[in-house]
């Protein structure tokens, strides 16, 4: 008996083992799991650890995740450049592409307006922000009484400058810069006009094309392979410098954020659903790993490879639309940005007492939508433009501190909703281009 029952446990090592050595999402998941668990023990809350020896282990067990990131950023705007030339010049005709460009951007535009209102809406309804005492944090913060500015919309007068400022001078000065939104407005450029040249002559720089394409994705591979480590350095560093006492102090303002994200998120999956056919479950089963690692690196910019490859061969999107939709949606489309900031808006408009009534709430709308749409995929950037929102409408920037704590969390969320939303869209662009 005692024989048998060590056989099934070495059988199921094995076969543990081998399940762990054949899937990236579960080794993705355990790495989470253990990383969280080091930075507990590692944080203030457990004592094992002084705080500077906990910072410095802390730095180190978060050089892994570091060097996977600035590894997948190595690759991103050549893998930019190249998918979105291709993918235009792979189009079977002009229409296909001018539907396709059509479709995409209007899809972006509508879920991320819809993302806006989901958040302003819910933070309305539940008021998160009457649950904080009011008067402590602006004694803390040194605010008093606040009063709102009126709030008006940006002059019209504005619009062409802000139209131009968004196309590239010269395509080398945008590579260089990192400007995403530049870089996929100069490779459309290049794209179009390869598609209406001749064959022969397009064809020398599409092969260099993709080559390059080539050349990234094997790297890509590569880095891959590291990805559990980076993950549980990540999470390792992040969890010690966070703690799990600052999540309580603002529980309902962070339970409010996650109903809002995970709203938007049940309603992508619907729309690819009823775009594709296939059910949640089955999506997420398809995209689990690009999604793991979304949340892991809150960088949807920094997953942007996987995301094109998880799109392709898991999702059966045809090559012509992934590799327009994915770069374009990873640089515009930030449904989980923008419905946090409409959160978060709104919550620190009732911390600090702000009436910012219906002007106020059609500007915070307009600008987190526009805000949302022109901000980078990397980790971080929802703080930056968060403090500009909160300025238009009257509201201290310093309330950032109240919620500075649980953003990195929140950021991981909201990168997976992004993620989401951009693979989304291909089921759907993919759904309107066969009708």
């Amino acid at each position: 008996m005692k024989t048998i029952f060590s056989r099934s446990l070495i059988e199921l090592g094995d076969e543990l083992n081998s399940l762990l050595r054949t899937r990236l999402w579960l080794q993705v998941l355990v790495a989470m799991v253990l990383g969280v668990a080091t930075g507990i023990m590692l944080g203030p809350a457990t004592g094992f650890v002084s705080p500077r020896l906990a910072l410095l282990i802390g730095n180190w067990v978060a050089l892994p995740g570091q060097l996977f990131l600035l590894a997948i950023q190595f690759v991103v705007i050549p893998l930019v450049v190249a998918s979105v030339i291709r993918g235009i010049c792979t189009g079977k005709d002009s229409e296909d592409l001018g539907r396709l460009g059509a479709v995409t951007v209007s899809f972006f535009v509508v879920t991320t307006i819809a993302a806006v209102l989901i958040g302003v809406s819910i933070a309305l309804i539940v008021e998160p922000g009457s649950f904080i005492d009011s008067i402590a944090v602006r004694s803390a913060l040194a605010a008093g009484k606040v009063t709102a500015e009126p709030a008006s919309i940006p002059d019209v007068a504005e619009f062409p400058n802000v139209i131009t400022a968004l196309f590239p001078r010269d395509p080398l000065s945008s590579f260089v810069s990192g400007n995403m939104l530049q870089i996929v407005i100069a490779a459309a450029i290049i794209g179009i006009a390869l598609l209406s040249m001749p064959v022969e002559q397009s064809r020398p720089l599409m092969d260099l094309l993709a080559s390059i394409q080539a050349v990234c994705m094997v790297i890509v591979k590569w880095v891959l392979h590291f990805a559990p480590l980076a993950v549980f350095g990540l999470l390792a560093d992040i969890t010690a410098r966070v703690g799990i006492d600052t999540l309580i102090g603002t529980g309902i303002y962070v339970l409010v954020a996650i109903g809002g994200l995970a709203a938007l998120f049940l309603i992508y999956l619907l729309i690819g659903w009823l775009a594709s056919g296939i059910s949640p479950a089955g999506f997420i089963a398809q995209t689990r790993e690009v999604l793991l690692l979304a949340f892991s690196t809150s960088s949807s910019a920094a997953v942007m490879p996987l995301t094109l490859s998880t799109a392709e061969e898991k999702l059966r999107v045809p090559s012509f639309v992934a590799r327009f939709v994915v770069p374009l949606g990873t640089t515009v489309n930030m449904g989980g940005t923008a419905i946090y900031q409409g959160i978060a808006a709104i919550f620190l408009a009732q911390v600090f007492g702000v009436e910012i009534g219906m002007a106020g709430i059609l500007l915070i709308v307009v600008m987190a939508t526009g805000a949302a749409i022109g901000s980078p995929g990397t980790p971080g950037v929802g703080i930056v433009i968060l403090a500009t929102i909160l300025t238009s409408v009257g509201i201290p920037a310093a309330g950032i501190a109240i919620i500075l704590g649980v953003d990195r969390p929140l950021d991981m969320l909201r990168t997976v909703v992004n993620v989401t939303g951009d693979l989304v869209a291909c089921l759907v662009a993919q759904r309107i281009l066969r009708q």
